[in-house]
């Protein structure tokens, strides 16, 4: 029996999915709130391992960061985390081991953000270096809306718009691809279809499932590999040179994927979850 802290704030539909099957399973299950934790530098906590489930900003990841050097098994580890919670991190991760992705400038100043949008060419994407669910991307397809975009932005003043993410724009065919890996293991694959440009669900992307290619499962270990593993949501698309990762995420939802994929996440999870402990 493992004491297995769920490390959230909200407890969603994979929150309660997870909670439920380790209990199932006859485990602990303890949720671990960070609007009540307290952490001192020498903390005694009542987990063998935590589950990170909040979307990584800098509190959580400072609290996993906490956890670990408690000697507490955490997953994603605080290292895969921060990684994942920086797409800058992510990119130049993803290049360096030769996985396809998009290529990528990072600016500081508006003016300089122009100067990077105008040499990787139009249209470009612009997002934020921390962020998730696409939300506040912007597509600049000339330079008028470029400098409306950037000056807006820079005028927000805040950490999170002072960092000028800019991706070349890749045309797909109305849709993407996300998958779960989970340790060693690409458990599924949906592709997100829909007719704007950004196919996330929260723009109305339809879900469909998509079967896991040589090539895909290749791709995704590769890219899991590059950010150090563990349980991961790896989004990619079909290009006219083949498919291209874009993003790591470290924390992925997961609800939309049960019935088009047929797959027990949350199952393969605690699998993986039950496994970390004696291989550390």
């Amino acid at each position: 029996m493992l004491n297995l802290g769920v490390l959230c704030t909200r407890v969603g539909v994979e929150e309660k999915l997870l909670m439920q099957e380790a209990s199932r399973r006859g485990h602990n299950v303890i949720k671990a709130d960070l609007r009540n934790l307290i952490f001192g530098l020498e903390n005694h906590f009542p987990f063998d391992v935590v589950l990170a489930r909040d979307f990584l900003h800098p509190r959580d990841l400072c609290a996993l960061f906490l956890l670990e050097r408690a000697g507490i098994h955490t997953i994603n580890s605080y290292d895969v985390a921060r990684r994942c919670a920086d797409k800058v991190s992510i990119s130049k991760l993803l290049r360096k081991n030769n996985i396809p992705t998009p290529d990528v400038f990072v600016a500081f100043t508006p003016e300089s953000a122009l100067t990077a949008i105008e040499r990787l060419g139009y249209p470009v994407i612009l997002k934020p270096a921390v962020g998730t669910w696409g939300r506040l991307l912007a597509k600049l397809s000339d330079r008028e809306s470029a400098e409306a975009v950037l000056e807006h932005k820079d005028s927000l003043g805040s950490y999170y718009h002072s960092i000028f993410y800019i991706q070349k724009y890749i045309p797909k065919p109305g849709r993407d691809i996300q998958a779960i890996v989970v340790g060693d293991e690409v458990i599924c694959a949906v592709y997100r279809v829909g007719q704007h440009w950004i196919t996330h669900t929260d723009r109305g992307a339809q879900i469909k499932n998509c079967p896991v290619t040589s090539e895909l499962r290749t791709l995704c270990l590769k890219a899991a590999q590059a950010v150090g593993g563990g349980v991961l949501a790896i989004d990619l698309m079909e290009s006219s040179e083949g498919l291209l990762v874009h993003e790591v995420n470290g924390v992925g939802e997961f609800r939309d994927l049960l019935a088009p994929t047929g797959v027990a996440v949350a199952e393969k999870i605690l699998d993986y979850v039950e496994r970390v402990p004696m291989h550390v």
